[in-house]
């Protein structure tokens, strides 16, 4: 894509943001300071309760009318208040942008999760991801759209292989966000685990077209490995077609169901529709993504 195509996906997601964003509000944290209500105890003024004074203890907190009533100190506590922990991962393998109208759904989600951990003032991290490599990005270079060329020029030791999480270094008590269509063979449980270990809160967006899905094969054709760039020949049957369709619905029923094992929130995001009305489909009904 070029920079104008991915402003015009930027525009559209900062206008999506507005109304939708991130489900950083539906969970407690841990972490630094900021405007969220957090797990432990601080000095924001959400009043939590009451315990007694330890030597120590900030005397500035003590509740000295209940010391006039009882001659005993207690400590007032108060609710924490912390910034989310957000990791973003995006897979940049070749599948992801072969085609235009997908590429276009893929960076528009790139895009407003970004947007939405930024907005509200979590502490972000964000990482793409090919294979076997990954390159941390600082936000800069994803509002500049500079990101789309680095993306291009990683090369993996083998294009068709998983993204390989472990190699990124995800945050402890992060949400984690990952972006892929996972259209790569193996289990699941590999890139869960990843998302999900140290406390971490797993979300993944799987950006999918209708064409991938309900394909209208029949006869001779050429198809190209988009990660591999090799061609090959195939003769499409009726029953060829209606195994990779059962294939096809099989992998998916797969993550969906190791995805519920790690309570990881899965919603497939359909690039045929407008932004907004593909968010609604699954990702926000199933709450991986919030309205407000």
């Amino acid at each position: 894509m070029t920079t104008e195509e991915l402003n015009v996906c930027h525009h559209r997601a900062l206008l999506a943001s507005a109304r939708v964003r991130l489900p950083l509000r539906s969970r407690v944290w841990k972490g630094q300071s900021g405007e969220f209500s957090g797990a432990g105890t601080g000095a924001s003024m959400d009043f939590q309760d009451h315990r007694m004074y330890v030597p120590g203890d900030d005397p500035r907190h003590i509740n000295w009318q209940a010391f006039a009533r009882t001659g005993s100190y207690t400590m007032k506590l108060y609710r924490e208040e912390v910034r989310p922990v957000v990791d973003v991962v995006i897979d940049v393998s070749e599948s992801m942008f072969f085609d235009k109208i997908k590429a276009e759904r893929v960076a528009e989600i790139f895009y407003l999760c970004v947007e939405s951990a930024q907005r509200s003032g979590a502490s972000l991290s964000v990482h793409m991801i090919k294979g076997d490599l990954v390159r941390q990005l600082p936000y800069e270079v994803i509002a500049s759209h500079a990101w789309w060329d680095i993306a291009k020029q990683m090369t993996p030791s083998d294009p068709s292989m998983s993204p390989q999480l472990v190699r990124a270094a995800l945050r402890g008590n992060a949400i984690r966000i990952l972006i892929s269509d996972l259209l790569y063979p193996g289990e699941a449980e590999p890139i869960l685990r990843a998302l999900t270990q140290r406390q971490g809160s797993a979300i993944v967006l799987c950006p999918f077209l209708r064409s991938e899905m309900e394909p209208e094969w029949t006869g001779n054709y050429e198809f190209i490995d988009s990660e591999l760039a090799t061609k090959h020949q195939h003769r499409i049957e009726p029953n060829t077609l209606k195994r990779y369709k059962d294939a096809y619905l099989q992998h998916f029923t797969l993550w969906k169901s190791s995805s519920q094992r790690h309570q990881t929130l899965m919603a497939r995001v359909p690039c045929d529709l407008d932004l907004q009305k593909s968010l609604q489909a699954e990702a926000i009904r199933i709450g991986a993504l919030e309205t407000h």
